[in-house]
C-alpha cells in the first residue's frame, strides 16, 4: 500500500496491499479498498464503501455509504479480463451507487468525467462513457456501452438502453425508458421516451442566445418528416452557420447504428 502521510484511514477500514491513497484522502469506517485501486488527492469515502478492481478515483471525489465501485461487470460474457474504471475529479457519488469497469468487447474502460452528481442507487454499467457535469437522479440505470455527453441530466427512475448515445445538454424526464439516441439539447419525456422539443432551461443556463434557440427549433421542424438521417444529411450539406445546429447535425451523422428519438 502507498499511503500519503496526510491521508486518514479509519481503523475499521480494510485497505489491501497495493492500493494507492493520495494526499488528504479520507477512508471512513468499514470501507474496503482493493489492491489495484488508486484514490486521488482529497478523495473522501464516507463509510461502508467498496472500491474494487482496477479503479481510479479522481481528486476531491466524495463517495457516500454503501456505494460499490469497480466490481465486476454485470455481463455474462465477462471472463475476468483486465479492464478499468476511471472516475474524474470532484464527483459526488451518493448512497448505493454502482459503477462497473469495462469489458474486453467494449474497449476495456468505463470512464466518468468531472463534476458529476450520481444520486442514490443509480447505476453506470460496463463500457459507458460519461461526460462532465452529468447528473443521474435517484434510481437511474444506464446500461452497457452508453455514451452520455457533457451536461446531460437523467430524471429519477429512468433507464437508458445499451449502446444509446445522449447528446450534450439533453434532459431526460423522470420515469422514462430511452431506447434510441437523443440529439444534443433535446428534451425527452414519457414512459417510452419521445423527443418532446428542446431543453430550453438548460440552453438558457449555458448561455444560448434567442437566435440559437430559434435556429434549433427551425432545424427540429425540418427533421420531423421521418427519414431522420437523410434529412439531417441534407441540412448539413447546406452548411448552416449556427454552431448549435451544426453540433446537432454532426451528432446525428456520427458513428452509430441505432435509431434516433425523433420529434413528435
Amino acid at each position: 500500500m502507498i499511503l500519503h502521510p496526510t491521508a486518514r484511514i479509519h481503523p475499521s477500514a480494510v485497505v489491501d496491499d497495493g492500493a494507492v491513497i493520495g494526499a488528504g484522502a479520507e477512508v471512513g469506517p468499514f470501507c474496503h479498498i482493493g489492491p489495484r485501486v488508486v484514490l486521488g488527492a482529497g478523495v473522501v469515502l464516507k463509510s461502508h464503501v467498496v472500491v474494487a478492481g482496477r479503479t481510479e478515483v479522481g481528486d476531491e471525489t466524495a463517495i457516500f455509504p454503501f456505494a460499490c465501485i469497480g466490481e465486476v461487470p454485470q455481463d455474462l460474457k465477462f471472463r475476468g479480463e483486465e479492464t478499468r474504471l476511471v472516475i474524474g475529479k470532484r464527483n459526488r457519488i451518493r448512497e448505493g451507487v454502482t459503477m462497473n469497469p469495462g469489458t474486453e468487447g467494449g474497449g476495456g474502460v468505463t470512464r466518468i468525467g468531472d463534476d458529476g452528481l450520481f444520486m442514490a442507487n443509480s447505476h453506470v454499467a460496463h463500457d459507458c462513457q460519461i461526460g462532465d457535469r452529468v447528473i443521474l437522479v435517484n434510481n437511474v440505470a444506464v446500461a452497457g456501452h452508453c455514451v452520455l455527453e457533457d451536461d446531460v441530466i437523467v430524471g429519477g427512475l429512468s433507464g437508458v438502453h445499451q449502446f444509446v448515445r445522449i447528446g450534450r445538454g439533453a434532459m431526460i424526464g423522470a420515469v422514462t425508458m430511452v431506447t434510441a439516441d437523443v440529439i444534443p439539447h433535446g428534451l425527452v419525456q414519457g414512459p417510452r421516451g419521445v423527443l418532446d422539443g428542446l431543453n430550453l432551461v438548460g440552453l438558457r443556463r449555458r448561455g444560448a442566445e434567442r437566435g440559437d434557440i430559434l435556429a434549433l427549433r427551425d432545424m427540429l421542424g425540418d427533421l420531423s418528416g421521418g427519414a431522420f438521417r437523410e434529412e439531417a444529411r441534407a441540412l448539413a450539406e447546406q452548411e448552416p452557420a449556427n454552431a448549435y445546429v451544426r453540433e446537432v447535425l454532426d451528432f446525428i451523422l456520427g458513428p452509430s447504428d441505432r435509431s434516433f428519438l425523433a420529434p413528435r
